[in-house]
């Protein structure tokens, strides 16, 4: 069996990683180029420093493939089509697959009409929302790609899950070739945090989930237990209500509880849904005007005057993406038991890994 040989830093080489990822879902029945989009999107996302998105996500994915609640189909059914909009239906499919599908879709609408959205369901988890909007924005569009998942978040005032932490992103291209891009989920803060804060015995602020009842909390414990709070309130509960009719109620899929959980019984589809919306810039006037409009005004906002002990103001996404680049250039942080799982996963369905690099 092959060894992993970690660099002294904690880092694995990214061609490494994404070669035995694309192995372990060949292994499991995918052809060459599905096990390559579903193997860069999670690699991505830990280029990025997004590892909730990352290879850590690899079991689950193919526990589901062997348990029948993600199919092995690699493209999704048109159901409608009518001008700038389409109906997707996924067949459970792993969802970067049919979401790149679906984001091309919207963009080859687009660049026809000026405007192309596209909605998918029966769908699953399409890992970190960024992959969509940066391919609508690399063929001169704004992205927006959004999805719906289990509720995890109270209505404002309530006490039992009603809207899920939906991902919602923007990606607008830039002159310079560095789109920039808005990946968020809708909750204060992530549940990774709620869980770091427990295993070292520190409180969390209050507005960052309840207890069981639906009272804020800073006992992590009692947070782990309860429900997250979505941001900013109302604000946060409102956007991540959209979210959910923008998918699963538009696309005629699930919403709200109907979507199950990710981390639950592996035999029973995750079943949610998604949205992508591009929009064609040289469709609205002169694409070179608003390349110059969205240079000076994002110039305006990087060198506006900084806070006290603040060295430097970023765009969003700008931290992501120069993160992506020192990695594939020195090599990606992978925690020790994600890889553990991953050789585990390798075995089990018979993929050899490639050789250690370092």
């Amino acid at each position: 069996m092959t060894v992993v040989q970690e660099n002294p830093d904690g880092t694995v080489e990214a061609d490494w990683l994404l070669d035995s990822v694309v192995r372990v879902f060949r292994a499991v029945g995918f052809g060459a180029e599905a096990a390559s989009v579903v193997a860069e999107s999670l690699v991505e996302a830990d280029l990025r420093g997004v590892s909730s998105h990352g290879v850590m996500l690899v079991p689950m994915y193919v526990d589901r493939v062997l348990a029948g609640s993600v199919s092995r189909k690699e493209a999704a059914e048109v159901v409608a089509d009518l001008g700038a909009v389409a109906v997707l239906d996924a067949g459970h499919a792993l969802g970067q697959v049919t979401s790149d599908q679906a984001m091309a879709l919207a963009v080859a609408k687009a660049k026809r009409y000026g405007v192309g959205a596209v909605a998918v369901r029966r769908a699953f988890h399409f890992g970190g929302a960024f992959r969509y909007v940066q391919a609508a924005a690399a063929q001169g569009c704004i992205g927006v790609a959004a999805s719906n998942t289990r509720p995890l978040m109270p209505a404002v005032g309530g006490a039992r899950p009603a809207v899920g932490n939906n991902p919602l992103a923007f990606g607008v291209p830039s002159r310079d070739g560095h789109p920039v891009v808005l990946d968020m989920a809708l909750s204060e803060a992530a549940l990774g945090k709620i869980r770091i804060a427990a295993s070292e015995g520190r409180p969390i602020p209050s507005t960052w989930a309840t207890d069981a009842d639906g009272t804020p909390t800073t006992d992590p414990e009692e947070a782990l237990r309860g429900m997250l709070l979505p941001a900013a309130g109302h604000k946060g509960f409102g956007l991540a209500l959209i979210v959910d009719m923008l998918t699963g109620v538009l696309a005629g899929g699930s919403a709200g509880a109907a979507v199950k959980p990710l981390y639950a019984d592996v035999t029973v589809p995750n079943d949610c849904a998604h949205f992508f919306l591009a929009l064609d810039v040289a469709a609205f006037g002169d694409a070179d005007g608003f390349a110059e409009r969205l240079a000076a005004l994002t110039a305006e906002v990087t060198g506006s005057p900084t806070a006290p002990g603040v060295e430097r103001i970023y765009l969003p996404g700008q931290i992501e993406a120069e993160r992506r680049d020192a990695a594939a250039a020195h090599g990606v942080r992978i925690e020790a038991s994600v890889l553990k799982a991953l050789r585990e996963t390798a075995a089990k369905v018979g993929a050899e890994l490639p050789e250690a690099r370092s």
